[in-house]
């Protein structure tokens, strides 16, 4: 059998490495493809499975493939081929040191995905000033930067260990890294700014996984934040990827709280007394209603009247909410005080123009339509032209 696998190095090698792409493209539709099929109480436990199947899978694959390329560099330089006793051989030697840094990597792996996510949330409980549902964001946000952080530290750290254990020198080619790292320096500087920034987002709980937020004038959901850069969608279902090193100023729109901050315009013969108490009694009546009471804070109600506006008088209200509930309270409000205001008569004014045509009397005198010369009040004629006046 041996002898075959020698002799078919070059095939099982293609083989080999056919299986390991298939595999790592595999990975990233599994998850998909369990959320789909299965109910949700087993998908957990399933994707548990699969990912330890695959991994051994792999682990295989990569033997194989170091086998395969190790039988067909001693057939090219005219070493003996390989035999059954020169793999047992090399199997007792090296075999098992691989296998067993191949299952310590699986098993430091999966101990990171057992105690990691318990222990960043029993950390963050103890989180003074936030409500349940922004410390299950930050948790979440940081279990999934410390997961990748991880996968990638343990990978790295098991290639080199194998690496070592196959004879094949690490000092070189870490020494080809630094000559190359010292080549691309100055273009992994931006890179190492987006990481440091990335660092500091964390540490500082900017914004977390589902906040809403304005990141390099950009606002929308956030989907994802790691290291590197953040990830938002903007209403209309765009997604902007931002560096973390082009962030400079950061606007969290869901965090601790939100505010309903609304202008209400008013026409100017409006009785503005008479227009406050009724915003204020639908402000009330909203913070009691059964739907949205869990969402309000404090009872929406009129601040001040804001401004003197070209077509109406703008009146603030404003009221604290819960995060994420600001707009569509705000779209219930506007809705009840636009059906109060029908109700009680109160006007909302919008841009319009007011024309003269020069036949109206304008301060006891007429102006002529023809050629707009003033007459005096009564006059039939225009003592200019002659054009017959309307009064």
């Amino acid at each position: 059998m041996w002898e075959w696998f020698t002799a078919n190095g070059v095939w099982m090698l293609i083989a080999s490495a056919a299986v390991l792409i298939l595999l790592l493209s595999t990975m990233q539709l599994v998850p998909k493809i369990i959320e789909k099929s299965e109910p949700k109480e087993k998908r957990e436990r399933l994707r548990k499975r699969i990912d330890l199947t695959l991994l051994i899978i792999g682990g295989v694959a990569l033997v194989l493939i170091v086998l395969a390329l190790k039988a067909i560099v001693s057939s090219e330089e005219g070493a003996p081929i390989l035999t059954t006793e020169m793999v047992r051989g090399w199997l007792l030697e090296h075999g098992t040191r691989i296998l067993v840094i191949l299952v310590a990597g699986v098993g430091v792996w999966f101990a990171l995905k057992v105690f990691l996510p318990p222990l960043v949330r029993r950390t963050l409980v103890k989180t003074k000033g936030e409500s349940k549902e922004g410390i299950k964001r930050r948790t979440d946000t940081l279990i999934g930067v410390l997961m990748s952080t991880g996968k990638a530290i343990i990978l790295i750290a098991v290639i080199f260990m194998l690496l070592s254990e196959l004879d094949i020198p690490v000092g070189p080619a870490l020494a080809g890294f630094g000559i190359a790292g010292v080549a691309v320096g100055f273009g992994a500087q931006y890179l190492i700014r987006d990481l440091i920034a990335g660092v500091f987002i964390l540490l500082e709980n900017q914004y977390r996984v589902g906040d809403v937020a304005r990141v390099a004038d950009i606002a929308g959901v956030v989907e994802e934040v790691n290291l590197r850069k953040t990830v938002l969608r903007d209403l209309d279902g765009i997604v902007h990827h931002i560096p973390n090193g082009e962030i400079k100023v950061a606007s969290n729109y869901t965090r601790h709280y939100a505010r309903v901050n609304l202008n209400v315009s008013v026409a100017y013969g409006t009785d503005l007394d008479h227009a406050i108490n009724v915003i204020n009694r639908v402000g009330k009546e909203l913070a009691q209603d059964a739907k949205w009471s869990s969402f309000i804070i404090s009872t929406p109600q009129v601040l001040r009247v804001d401004s003197l506006g070209n077509s109406g008088v703008e009146i603030k209200v404003l009221g604290d909410v819960k995060p994420m509930q600001q707009w569509a309270i705000m779209g219930e409000l506007r809705l009840r005080i636009k059906k109060a205001f029908d109700v009680e008569g109160i006007e909302i004014p919008w841009p319009h123009v007011k024309l003269y045509f020069g036949q109206s009397p304008v301060n006891g005198y007429l102006t002529c339509k023809a050629c707009s010369h003033v007459n005096l009040a009564g006059s039939k004629f225009c003592s200019n032209c002659g054009f017959t006046l309307s009064s």
